[in-house]
């Protein structure tokens, strides 16, 4: 993770502001209006517009200084695509997540075949830096002739049932699609995902940490995470 700050040069509010406009955005599900009237409550006036361009600007430097979990050559790769329509068009978000529900990778794609799997297994082992012990995905066939020709060793597994987790981690981006009266473009998906799952994967703690005592402290660590990358305390 990067230790340098973040430059916030001729921006009026000061960086915690946008910080928290950025995180309420896109921890919760909130559209950008509610986070201008939850600002406007504290006494902070700014327009819903220039919180967008907050997150679009200082998400991607906040997601790109988060630490990210080390992959291990015993993880799970559990892969599912998802149906989503942008301007009438029907487009496949392709999401991968390991064993805890940590989201490996998205790409938004036109296809559901096996070039598309093939591409977000190739975008797979590139940031990860290892292949997995095993890769468990619905029955569509297009994923086992991608593995076959991307990783033919690793053992795959093909069984709706088995698949629960990955198709569950959708559940979160479709409250949101709903919240947002969808994507104006798969352009603005992809970016949204990006900051959006990288703010999961920091705030939501792993199944192996959902007690109360778990959970709180895991939020306590997150929080000062996220304050050190977008304010440097």
């Amino acid at each position: 993770m990067s230790t340098s700050a973040i430059s916030y040069k001729r921006h009026r509010f000061p960086a915690e502001i946008i910080a928290h406009a950025v995180w309420l955005y896109y921890r919760f599900p909130l559209s950008l209006r509610h986070v201008e009237e939850m600002l406007l409550e504290r006494g902070i006036v700014v327009s819903y517009e220039t919180i967008r361009r907050w997150g679009r600007k200082f998400g991607p430097d906040y997601t790109g200084r988060l630490r990210r979990k080390q992959p291990d050559r015993n993880d799970i790769w559990y892969l599912d695509e998802v149906a989503i329509t942008i301007a009438g068009k029907k487009h496949w978000l392709w999401r991968a997540v390991d064993q805890d529900g940590y989201v490996l990778d998205e790409i938004v794609q036109t296809r559901r075949n096996t070039k598309a799997a093939k591409r977000l297994l190739t975008r797979l082992l590139k940031k990860q830096g290892l292949a997995p012990k095993r890769m468990i995905t619905d029955k569509l066939r297009s994923y086992g002739t991608a593995k076959r020709q991307v990783m033919p060793q690793i053992e795959h597994r093909s069984h709706k049932g088995l698949n629960n987790r990955a198709e569950n981690s959708h559940v979160p981006l479709r409250k949101r699609e709903r919240s947002m009266q969808g994507f104006r473009s798969p352009g603005s998906l992809q970016h949204f995902i990006s900051i959006f799952s990288a703010f999961r994967n920091l705030f939501v703690p792993p199944r192996s940490q959902r007690s109360a005592l778990g959970i709180r402290t895991h939020r306590l660590r997150a929080m000062a995470e996220w304050n050190a990358v977008t304010i440097g305390t």
